[in-house]
This record gives structure tokens, sequence and C-alpha cells, in this order.
């Protein structure tokens, strides 16, 4: 993130951040006042448009208004495939949670992200300025930090920034399944803005925040609402546990399961239940899920 060089803004279809970074905004917004806000945060190495638009009608059908931004070195925010640090996409979640708030200062304001997002919403959320949010949704969040690699992976991982910082590194893992919906997977396996090659350097930045969302897990005392599910072959179980055993307020900071999701929860072929699930929470935390998620994570986690 630069020098400021004017007030952060939300102007059109951009967030403008201090630094004058424009960040595309996208909106879905239900025909009458919303009920709720949930601002979205993508995963590493896609954008906005490509997390929400499948979920977008299922939001707004139920009052609930939807915006989702490019965060910095993605989709087409600047840089696109530079690492910004996660101290930097902490500061425009932030940033964004005041903007989006202030167009609907009376309704509450939720934050949601995906994976990486789900990182950066950890770290935002127990940093000293965190977003003036209602509660966090956070969809399998990225937390396979240092401590959950293998030491081969760790060491080499430190050679090559060393090495070769800027050389790209084409995303594939054998048997990776990001959900089962085949139409959505091969939309975004074609999608022109997303990275196919993710630089070293990249890579390291994306442990280092894991790493950082990780240690944030016990600071982190905001409502929180961790959805997962059982076939997620990118962010394991393992750590997934971990986080949940390690969030201070069991009262406020829920989980909910689903045995047949993927890693793209929203994007599945049922993936209308964990959007009701979200947009039921969004409009009151206290009320259970209508899913049942609840007593499937309970079952999970007892496993």
């Amino acid at each position: 993130m630069g020098p400021p060089v004017a007030s952060p803004s939300l102007f059109g279809d951009a967030l403008v951040m201090a630094d004058g970074a424009r960040l595309p905004l996208h909106a879905w917004l239900p025909p009458s006042p919303p009920k709720a806000i949930v601002v979205g945060l993508h995963g590493m190495n896609e954008h906005a448009r490509a997390f929400l638009q499948d979920a977008a009608a299922r939001f707004t059908s139920e009052g609930v208004g939807l915006y989702g931004y490019d965060q910095r070195g993605f989709g087409g925010a600047p840089n696109r495939g530079i690492w910004a640090g996660h101290e930097a996409m902490a500061a425009d979640a932030a940033e964004a949670a005041r903007l989006i708030r202030a167009r609907h200062p009376r309704v509450p304001v939720v934050m949601m992200g995906e994976s990486m997002g789900g990182a950066v919403l950890l770290v935002a959320g127990a940093s000293r300025t965190p977003p003036p949010a209602d509660g966090y949704v956070l969809l399998a969040p990225a937390v396979v930090g240092r401590a959950s690699l293998g030491w081969l992976a760790r060491n080499m991982l430190d050679l090559m920034v060393s090495v070769v910082p800027m050389m790209g590194v084409v995303n594939s893992a054998p048997g990776f399944q990001p959900t089962d919906n085949m139409e959505a997977w091969q939309r975004w396996s074609r999608d022109p803005l997303l990275i196919r090659n993710t630089r070293v350097d990249a890579i390291a930045g994306l442990v280092d925040l894991m790493d950082a969302a990780v240690a944030a897990a016990p600071r982190f005392r905001a409502p929180a609402l961790l959805l997962y599910g059982g076939q997620d072959r990118l962010v394991p179980a393992a750590p997934t546990r971990r986080l949940l055993s390690a969030l201070p307020d069991p009262a406020r900071q829920r989980a909910g399961f689903y045995p047949e999701g993927y890693h793209m929860l929203l994007r599945d072929t049922r993936g209308d239940r964990v959007a009701r699930d979200i947009t039921a929470w969004s409009m009151d935390s206290r009320l259970p899920l209508p899913s049942g998620s609840e007593a499937a994570a309970r079952a999970w986690l007892a496993a």
C-alpha cells in the first residue's frame, strides 16, 4: 500500500483507497430496501464476480444486498498477480466495510470471506482497527499455515522465495475438485481474469497470511459463522478444527458443516442451503441455521 493521497471513497463501480488504488466493486441489491448487507472477499487468484455471481440471486431473493470487490493484485485491481501483503488487504477490508456501511447505515453489515478472503477477515477482525461489521462469515477460511506444512514444503518454499521469487507456478493440485457444480467449475476454469500462474513470492505471501490468521484467532472476538464442507480437499479438516477450537467465544462464533460440500460452497449444486444459512444469520445471528448444518458441525467435531 502506497502513501495516502486522498480520502477513501466509494466512487461508481469501485472502492478508491487512501493510496489511490481502485478496487473494482460489484453490487447485487434487492428491489426493496435491504434487510442486511453482505460484503464478500474472494479467494486466491480469482475475483469478486467469480466468487459471488452464482449466489447473488439467492441473497437478493431473501432481501439481502450483496457486495464484492477485487482485492489488490487480483481481478481488475491494480498490480494483478503481485502480492500486496496481508496488512494492506486487511486495511482494505476495514475501509470497504466503512464505505459500504455509510451507504447502508440502518441495516446489519456482515463481512464474508472465502478461503483467502476468510483469512484476510480473521486478521482484519482481530486488528486494532477492525471493520465496522456486525459479524463475519468465514467460508472454508485458509488457515494452512507453516505449522500445517511438512518440513520439506516449508524449506522448499523458503528456498524458492530467496532464489526465484518471481517465477510462476501453474495452479494445479492432483485430484482437486473445487465444486460438484460442473457448469460453475468449467466457467471458472475458462475465466480470463483467473490467475493461472502464481508467483512464488505470492505463494509465500499467502502462507504468511494464513500464519497471521491462525495467530489472530484467539483475539478474534466478533460474532462469526464458520462454514465448511466435508469434501473440501484444499483446506484440510485438521487446521479448520484447530481454528474453531482457538476462537474465544463459542456462544457467538458458530459453525455449520455440509457433508457433501466442496471448497466453493456457494457454487455447489446445493449452494442454496449455504446461502440461506448465511442470509438468515446475517439478519439475525441468534437464530438457528435453517439447514440444520450446526447439528452436522457438532457431530463432525465430536467424531
